[in-house]
């Protein structure tokens, strides 16, 4: 008789039974997953693409997607018509997430993504020198991008191959603010020229009538609230209901009323299908003294990671220490609403060598102004930032769908 054929050994089933338990134990895991997670995910990997490393790429590989001639540019921050050095160098950094890539953003793709919709941008001059940015990547797919100022903007651009516009209304606290001489019946104190009155409840005029235009809003504030932009002899005095806030606000206080009142206006008063973004603070880089005391940032590579608490975190009472205070005011009153945190914050410490510095485009502006270690180089960091916007805008879009 022919042999019985042979039985596998139990021990040859021992792969096969841990694959599969892996398997098994990989969709238990997918269903629990939230559906509201905060990061993105890249071919099914959890990413949180504000969390890496900035790695130096060859110049070759790694150029902007514009120049000095954008028409979209403002002169002081366009670093490459004002002969800043090493601009090569400063662009061929590319911020690395952790356990992730960044992709960057493809012009065309993206506002094909985007036809026949409006992104709008909201805030401080900060917020300015981001959709700079944007306006100059997103010019690379339509070359007939036109300056577009309507609707009270204080800049933007209209892309008429595909119908978006997109756009910037400056308005420094959100909230409505005016000067009030001191004639009037507040700010009576010894040396007080007058004081501008905040009304925390009412918003600005720039953005208060445009909320229901944008499909995409990006909201900030946070550079103006300090001494420098409101001396004592210029403070700010807070109102509600169109009456003084009594006892007087000092101003971090009065910040934090703005934000509250704020974020709730922008929940009940934006749309719901509208995307909104709340950027975090951009750090500064002034070394030395505030910007008005010889603070300098001539710095030629980026900080180490080691440094970045030295530099910013406020238990050093460092020159740049407001960008992560204002963060923890700003993510306190994002609590539990729809709008997403654009966290900016820490890839952007990293970067002491990518400011306009002494290189402003104005023979006498340093003179004047000090350096400038707040606002970015164009081309630039603020380009990582579009790509890392328009990313979570493709994300929420296509997670609609």
């Amino acid at each position: 008789m022919p042999a019985a054929a042979a039985k596998p050994p139990p021990s040859s089933l021992f792969p096969y039974l841990i694959l599969l338990s892996i398997l098994l134990l990989f969709l238990y895991c997918s269903l629990l997953s939230p559906p509201n997670a905060k990061t993105l995910s890249f071919h099914s990997t959890p990413c949180n693409i504000f969390l890496g490393k900035w790695v130096l790429q060859h110049p070759s590989t790694h150029k902007p997607l514009y120049n000095e001639t954008c028409p979209f540019q403002r002169n002081a921050w366009n670093c490459l018509r004002n002969q800043r050095p090493n601009m090569g160098i400063i662009n061929s950094y590319k911020w690395v997430p952790e356990t992730c890539d960044l992709p960057r953003i493809n012009p065309v793709k993206f506002l094909n993504l985007m036809r026949n919709k409006n992104i709008g941008f909201v805030g401080d001059s900060l917020n300015e020198n981001f959709i700079v940015s944007f306006l100059c990547v997103l010019r690379a797919a339509d070359s007939g991008a036109k300056k577009w100022k309507r609707k009270g903007a204080w800049r933007g651009g209209y892309f008429p191959k595909f119908n978006v516009t997109v756009a910037y209304h400056r308005a420094v606290l959100l909230a409505n603010y005016r000067w009030q001489p001191k004639q009037s019946s507040v700010g009576e104190e010894e040396g007080v020229k007058g004081v501008y009155r905040v009304d925390v409840d009412i918003p600005a005029d720039d953005w208060a009538n445009i909320t229901k235009f944008y499909d995409v809003l990006i909201f900030n504030t946070g550079h103006w609230w300090g001494f420098d932009k409101f001396p004592k002899d210029s403070p700010l005095v807070f109102y509600r209901a169109g009456k003084p806030i009594n006892p007087p606000l000092e101003m971090m206080d009065g910040l934090k009323v703005v934000l509250e009142n704020m974020v709730s206006l922008i929940e009940k008063e934006v749309p719901s299908k509208t995307l909104k973004f709340w950027r975090l603070q951009s750090p500064r880089h002034f070394y030395g003294g505030e910007w008005n005391q010889n603070g300098s940032c001539l710095f030629d590579k980026p900080l180490q990671g080691e440094q970045l608490d030295l530099w910013f975190d406020p238990s050093n009472n460092g020159v740049n220490k407001e960008a992560r205070q204002l963060n923890l005011l700003i993510q306190e009153a994002l609590q539990g609403t729809s709008i997403q945190v654009l966290d900016l914050t820490h890839l952007s410490e990293f970067r002491a060598d990518a400011h306009p510095a002494i290189w402003l485009g104005k023979k006498d502006a340093v003179a004047v102004w000090g350096q400038d270690c707040m606002h970015w180089c164009l081309p630039g960091v603020p380009d990582t930032w579009v790509d890392m916007l328009s990313e979570l805008i493709r994300n929420s879009f296509e997670t609609r769908q």
